[in-house]
């Protein structure tokens, strides 16, 4: 078959679509484009099954509505198959139906967490052949295709039409040995569109998972337990054999680990000695996303030596009755805790915070600015990144608000979920103001306390001092994308 893997035109007066391994949904006015794990895998994977693939990132491409039809015309693939997410999957299902007009021969997939849990919607909305559920539709998509050639019924996690009725043959199944994908083919998935992350401090890096997805996989406002509510991790050897091809065929300087929380304990032990023995400590960086109050003195340590540079924190807000509401699972001092003890072994610390809890009255919401302040001021966080919360379709915060009457609109009106404008009540009903709190975070990088504890850090590194040039235009940018203004606090 001749596959083509990738992501459709998908525009807005509003910026550029972030789809890609992306767990929020924004439109962006200066992007950031993440390499796509997944789908990258399912292209390599097809690709060693024989099949002829076509990888089409129209995002990182910058491809339009009018070259992409002239590139399916002259290519004729048998099967699109691209992901989605919810303030785009209106704009999917129109562009699914132009297509098949266009092309009624070509099959279509569709995959990703809205889809995984209103697949019937999609199937009903739009003329879309296959809806892939769960968060292994790499595998999905090579056991579809097999499903395809052998003309028998897809596997279970596939929605398909049979006549005019829609069928499936169960629940997906996250049964998938993750040792037993290939490493992804790094040329066919065309990674050198995917450089200009503003927060990784040396070039060439890559993305890898080594995890699917978080072992916590409980925090109310996430989409992702809903495509991998079972957590698997890759063998230790596996990742370093993964990083040590990326280091001697692509010369990388920097990986980041996309699980969505990196596995703790003698898994992650081995892995920083398996770094050390091998000595790629020596030749690469290596970041990931972190829990706090689950990693001791010594393990920073020792993840230090074994080459780590930054880890990213999930701090979401400095009030104890929301991160229990959340169920995160951790106390605001061991927020304060985790970032000292990250940063006197020499790590940096990037902080991700949320703001528009529907319990939240602006006040609370200043506490979260305020302890992010602290931190970044004093140097014991280094990054931050702030967020409107958006409760996505089928996670328990959504159910929530739909049971507590919280939507400011329609909850059916997807295209809103972009983080443009708020999208539940706030405490003291007044969730613009809440939701300004998300811009005012971003004047953090711009108060002196913080420029000078950066700038001292970056004095001797000429890679940590292009990290900063970077991050003041990624700074202006956040400030453009929330509609506020550059000021000093």
């Amino acid at each position: 078959m001749k596959i083509l893997i990738g992501y459709p035109p998908t525009e807005s007066e509003k910026g550029t679509a972030t789809l890609g391994q992306n767990r929020q949904f924004q439109w962006f006015s200066n992007p950031c484009l993440i390499y796509p794990i997944v789908p990258a895998t399912a292209a390599t994977m097809l690709k060693d099954a024989g099949h002829e693939i076509i990888w089409m990132d129209c995002i990182a491409e910058g491809i339009n509505w009018e070259k992409f039809i002239e590139i399916i015309k002259e290519e004729k693939p048998d099967l699109f198959a691209f992901e989605t997410k919810t303030p785009v999957i209106k704009q999917h299902w129109k562009i699914i139906d132009r297509l098949k007009e266009k092309f009624p021969k070509m099959k279509i997939a569709i995959m990703g967490d809205h889809v995984t849990s209103f697949p019937e919607e999609t199937m009903e909305n739009s003329r879309t052949d296959y809806v892939l559920t769960g968060g292994d539709y790499d595998f999905l998509l090579k056991e579809l295709t097999d499903s395809i050639i052998e003309n028998e019924r897809p596997p279970k996690g596939i929605y398909y039409r049979k006549g005019r009725l829609i069928r499936n043959n169960g629940e997906f199944k996250l049964s998938h040995n993750l040792d037993e994908a290939p490493f992804i083919d790094r040329e066919l998935t065309k990674w050198k569109n995917y450089q200009e992350e503003y927060n990784i401090s040396r070039k060439p890096y890559f993305y890898i998972m080594s995890g699917r997805d978080c072992w916590w996989g409980r925090c109310k406002f996430c989409a992702w337990p809903r495509m991998y509510p079972r957590f698997r991790v890759r063998s230790v050897e596996n990742v370093l054999d993964e990083i040590g091809k990326l280091i001697e065929k692509y010369g990388a300087r920097e990986i980041f680990d996309d699980s969505g929380t990196l596995m703790t304990g003698e898994w992650l032990r081995d892995l920083c000695e398996g770094l050390i023995e091998r000595g790629y400590n020596k030749k690469i960086r290596y970041s990931c996303n972190m829990r706090f109050g689950v990693l001791k003195q010594e393990d920073y340590h020792l993840m230090k030596k074994a080459g780590f540079r930054l880890l990213k924190f999930g701090l979401e807000s400095g009030n104890q009755f929301t991160l229990d509401k959340l169920d995160k699972g951790v106390k605001v001092e061991d927020i304060e805790k985790g970032c000292r003890m990250a940063t006197k072994a020499g790590l940096t610390v990037h902080l991700t915070m949320i703001v528009g809890y529907p319990w939240e009255t602006k006040e609370d919401a200043m506490k979260t600015f305020e302890l992010a302040k602290s931190l970044m001021q004093s140097g014991k966080a280094g990054v931050l990144q702030a967020t409107i919360l958006i409760p996505y379709p089928g996670t328990k915060l959504w159910k929530e608000a739909k049971k507590n009457n919280w939507f400011l609109f329609d909850s059916f009106d997807y295209e809103k979920y972009d983080m443009k404008e708020p999208v539940l009540k706030t405490a003291d009903n007044d969730p613009k103001s809440v939701a300004s709190v998300c811009s005012k975070i971003y004047t953090i990088f711009m108060t002196p306390s913080y420029v000078y504890q950066r700038t001292k850090k970056s004095l001797t590194n000429w890679d940590d001092f292009m990290l900063n040039v970077r991050g003041v235009k990624a700074v202006v940018g956040h400030l453009k994308d929330f509609g506020g203004k550059k000021k000093r606090s």
